[in-house]
């Protein structure tokens, strides 16, 4: 079951989606710490889970990024 699914993300604003990240940077950095160290984890699925979640947050972000690169390029080509 994924952290956060792609229709919450692209309905979240810019600004939740880069707390979010930035949350589960440090939630993916302290689990792989913990590995590092010998330790166990209690749900070693959660850091994949981790990984893939940032992965969805940073395509959405640049595919709008991207989006609002072509609408000002269209929007410079109409003056």
């Amino acid at each position: 079951m994924p952290i956060l699914r792609v229709k919450e993300i692209r309905d979240m604003p810019p600004e939740e989606r880069i707390k979010k990240l930035g949350e589960f940077r440090t939630e993916l950095l302290r689990l792989k710490t913990m590995v590092k160290a010998g330790g166990t984890v209690e749900d070693p699925s959660r850091i994949r889970e981790l990984r893939k979640t940032i992965a969805r947050i940073l395509t959405i972000e640049n595919e709008q990024k991207i989006e609002s690169r072509k609408t000002k390029t269209e929007e410079k080509k109409k003056k």
